[in-house]
């Protein structure tokens, strides 16, 4: 499997139903099928993930619980703000949750997991967890302040643009630590060679 995509994969995944959601939010600007769409996705994902026999994390089954309680709370009361706040519990929770001292090393490719600095995974980590609670005092802001549709407009630009540009970044600085750790091990294999033939 490709490295760059064994990374970005469960980022991916994580990040589907509530891109869905800003997606068809600004596209239609209809909240009631923004949010029947977000929930139906959510569902959807937690069904496959347990029919391929795969455990739900807390996290995931909480996102779903935000869609339904906060979704179900705006098509009752047909204020979208409910809904549009939603995002920032998640991204205040998933933020919380990135604080924990190397949680991105599971998302490591295997190739790359041995050849890059802890402190380098550690420091990525934080730089996660900063872009989440920014992006939840954003999404704040502006559900606070804007109309769904200008919120869905600006989140549907700004949650994938930051998280992709910061995901590249990583991989980039990634890839140079790894490939300048695999040439310092294959000179020092070299110079052993060089010792022991000595």
């Amino acid at each position: 499997m490709n490295p760059l995509f064994h990374a970005a994969r469960p980022i991916l995944i994580d990040l589907a139903a509530t891109l869905v959601f800003y997606g068809v939010l600004a596209v239609t600007g209809q909240v009631t099928v923004a949010v029947a769409v977000g929930i139906a996705l959510g569902v959807a994902q937690l069904v496959v993930t347990r029919a391929r026999g795969g455990k739900i994390s807390a996290l995931q089954a909480m996102s779903l619980a935000l869609v339904v309680i906060m979704g179900g709370a705006t098509l009752f009361t047909h204020d979208a703000r409910f809904i549009l706040i939603k995002p920032t519990l998640v991204y205040a929770a998933v933020g919380a949750a990135m604080l924990q001292r190397g949680w991105m090393a599971r998302y490591m490719p295997p190739a790359a997991a041995n050849r890059i600095p802890e402190r380098y995974v550690v420091t990525a980590g934080r730089v996660w967890a900063g872009l989440m609670f920014v992006s939840a005092a954003l999404n704040l802001a502006l559900a606070l302040t804007l109309d769904a549709a200008s919120v869905a407009r600006v989140m549907a630009i700004w949650s994938p643009a930051s998280k992709i540009a910061l995901f590249a970044g990583q991989y980039l600085l990634f890839r140079s630590v790894a490939r300048r750790s695999a040439r310092a091990a294959e000179g020092e294999a070299a110079d052993a060679e060089t010792r022991a033939a000595a």
